[in-house]
């Protein structure tokens, strides 16, 4: 792409998206061309917020709000120890920081599934939202089993229960069992977001940021969702450049579905060890209480520590 760049107007964010997807469109719909796509666009938001002097979310019509809250990703499996025991007292300690949201990963089996669960909600207690992620772990008929037999523990969410290709299990998934149905983390652009949205398949899309097409791209696929009616949660893994570029969309997103009561968008923070993640900002994203703030500095609101990022470069 960068021979496409060289020349190009810096500030042209929305020119140079249409040429470079078109340019790759025969063979870069999806994947690594689009991520890239996206790494372009969210660095060109960056510089316009520089330039002007003024939060990328400024610049977007935002913001809608200044801080949303969050919810802490984390209880993954250990190669050691009772899942039940570790996974609830973890879960325990997200709930003593401030958090009341959270996400745990399944997709290990229905029974145990099932039994962390549980053990899960009974720690948090009745009133922190609990979320589930299988990564696409199930196919639709042990998904709709393991839907049916834990919605009993108020489960806010079923994230990516199938394959991101069967768009039909996603619909029976929906249709066979009360949790509602996540997903989208691996899906790009407007254009396959439409498929998702006009077929209705799941009740919260959550396009990544720094995949799905950038910021010029989310905005647009984040509109589409508040059409249809559908929650926009945004997928967040990573460095604290995918956090900052998160929370500039965050500023800029309708709370949703339109609606008397809508819900406001919620914001994934990952708790998992990550050495690289808030080591490369100058200044590292937190939270408190479970609410984090938008950055309002210039672009992103960060200025990344280029010595941290060449300490942990790979040779």
């Amino acid at each position: 792409m960068k021979p496409l760049l060289i020349g190009a107007d810096a500030l042209a964010s929305e020119a140079i998206w249409e040429r470079l997807y078109a340019a790759f469109r025969d063979h870069g719909q999806k994947g690594l061309p689009v991520q890239a796509l996206s790494g372009i666009d969210i660095a060109l938001w960056d510089l316009r917020g520089k330039h002007f002097g003024a939060p990328a979310h400024r610049l977007m019509g935002g913001p809608v709000q200044a801080e949303v809250q969050a919810y802490a990703t984390g209880l993954y499996r250990r190669e050691a120890g009772e899942p039940r025991e570790y996974l609830a007292g973890e879960a325990a300690g997200y709930v003593e920081e401030g958090f009341t949201a959270m996400k745990l990963k399944v997709g290990f089996g229905i029974a145990e599934d099932a039994e962390v669960a549980r053990a899960v909600r009974a720690a948090i207690g009745p009133d922190v939202a609990l979320m589930i992620d299988a990564n696409h772990a199930y196919d639709a008929t042990r998904a709709i089993r393991l839907g049916r037999q834990i919605a009993e523990v108020d489960i806010g969410w079923f994230e990516e229960p199938v394959p991101p290709e069967d768009l039909a299990g996603y619909a029976d998934v929906r249709a066979q069992q009360p949790i509602p149905v996540a997903g989208g983390e691996c899906e790009f652009t407007r254009f396959g977001f439409r498929e998702l949205l006009v077929r209705r398949v799941v009740d919260v899309i959550q396009p990544d940021t720094c995949a799905a097409g950038g910021l010029s791209e989310c905005v647009k696929i984040a509109a589409m969702a508040n059409a249809h009616g559908v929650r926009y949660v945004p997928h967040v893994w990573g460095t604290g450049v995918a956090l900052a570029a998160a929370l500039q969309l965050l500023a800029v997103v309708p709370h949703n579905p339109p609606c008397l009561h809508p819900e406001p968008p919620l914001l994934e923070f990952d708790r998992t060890e990550n050495p690289i993640r808030q080591a490369i900002l100058a200044e590292p994203i937190e939270h408190e209480r479970g609410m984090v703030r938008i950055p309002d500095g210039p672009g992103l609101g960060i200025e990344v520590d280029r010595a941290a990022v060449e300490r942990f470069e790979a040779t």
